[in-house]
């Protein structure tokens, strides 16, 4: 089930360019998108499907709410596995609220399984938190943001503390620039933390530090990466969706005004992208399903999901590549929208997890942990 009828979408591609430009959030957008009731808790499933839909229209857009939507699927992949202690966040998106995740720090390559984040113990079970969180997508809208830091009070036992602070908590604020290359309408600025409180009661977990089974953490993973490989699918929709059209409408002056989509070239290049794009869908679709559904695979999960991501990543920016060869030199222009879609699809390269811890899980996963040399 989809809140994304066709003439909302074409409303948010029509703006898709203007923000780009601009490097503006995506207000507008936003707005429609919460009257429409797409923050409301959906499947992961559900998710995956609509999340491509929306990119091909606005990537950019569809990245951004992407961080909601990791949110609240981590509490619903709690739900659906028996705890109901985040069923709060169930029940704020459905009112409309917006979540966001502030979990990345620069030279943190540990990602989840540690933190540069100072959480200091408090009154009552509370925690006070102090460092800076990079590319909070969503920052001049979130009403609810996702943080976690490293608790040091036992040096012997540290722990990561995970939870979320509301927008008006004091201690936290937007700071630097936002100018990047690609995916400019998502506003990822860095969060600072300066001893922002967050109450017992939006304490989601406490920890170990390093890897844990713990299915909050698998909460995370198996909801951002499906979602965010989601996202790339969708660039890649539109990209093919162009060339087709590009291969179309030019026409080769060698070969006596024939169009190029009669160009055997050009053919097998569409149909190579096709061929390797259909294949994104059932192997993004099965896997939320399966996330769904509580299925079981056991240590194999992760190698499954960063092998997802890391895949849809590399097809997005092939296909957009074959997509920019087929239109010509008019795609080269800035305002061009496979000039953006190219930029945009090069964030994917950036998203956890990156291909060289994603070839490492892999690689863990078939050969087990390498062996210590003497």
């Amino acid at each position: 089930m989809t809140n994304l009828d066709i003439d909302l979408l074409e409303r948010i591609r029509t703006r898709a360019a203007g923000y780009d430009r601009d490097n503006r959030f995506f207000t507008e957008d936003l707005d429609e998108l919460r009257d429409a009731g797409y923050l409301a808790p959906q499947s992961l499933a559900d998710g995956v499907r609509n999340q491509r839909l929306l990119a091909r229209y606005a990537p950019a857009t569809a990245l951004g709410i992407n961080m909601h939507h990791v949110v609240v699927g981590v509490a619903r992949v709690l739900h659906d596995r028996g705890d109901w202690g985040l069923d709060w966040i169930l029940d704020d998106a459905s009112d409309g609220e917006l979540f966001a995740f502030g979990v990345s720090e620069a030279g943190n390559d540990e990602v989840l399984f540690d933190s540069r984040t100072r959480a200091t113990p408090g009154e009552d079970g509370a925690f006070s938190f102090t460092g800076r969180k990079i590319f909070t997508s969503l920052s001049p809208a979130w009403t609810r943001l996702g943080i976690f830091g490293r608790d040091d009070s036992d040096p012997a036992n540290p722990s990561l503390v995970h939870g979320y602070l509301t927008r008006d908590t004091d201690g936290h604020h937007p700071v630097g620039s936002w100018n990047p290359l690609g995916m400019r309408a998502t506003q990822s600025f860095s969060t600072q933390l300066d001893g922002a409180v967050i109450p017992a009661d939006r304490i989601a977990r406490i920890l170990p530090v390093g890897p844990s089974p713990d299915p909050y953490i698998f909460g995370i993973f198996s909801n951002f990466l499906l979602l965010i490989g989601s996202v790339y699918a969708g660039i890649a929709d539109r990209a093919l969706e162009l060339g087709v059209e590009a291969a179309g409408h030019r026409t080769s002056l060698k070969n006596a005004g024939r169009r190029y989509s009669d160009d055997p070239d050009i053919r097998w290049q569409l149909a190579d992208a096709a061929i390797t794009l259909d294949s994104l869908g059932p192997q993004l679709e099965s896997l939320a399903t399966d996330v769904d559904s509580v299925a079981d695979h056991g240590s194999a999960w992760f190698r499954l999901l960063v092998g997802a991501k890391t895949r849809a990543v590399d097809v997005s920016r092939s296909v957009v590549e074959t997509a920019i060869r087929v239109s010509g030199g008019s795609a080269y222009d800035a305002d061009n929208e496979l000039s953006r879609l190219y930029r945009d699809a090069l964030a994917g390269l950036f998203h956890p997890s990156d291909p060289e811890s994603a070839h490492s899980t892999v690689a863990t996963n078939l050969l087990g942990p390498p062996t210590e040399q003497a």
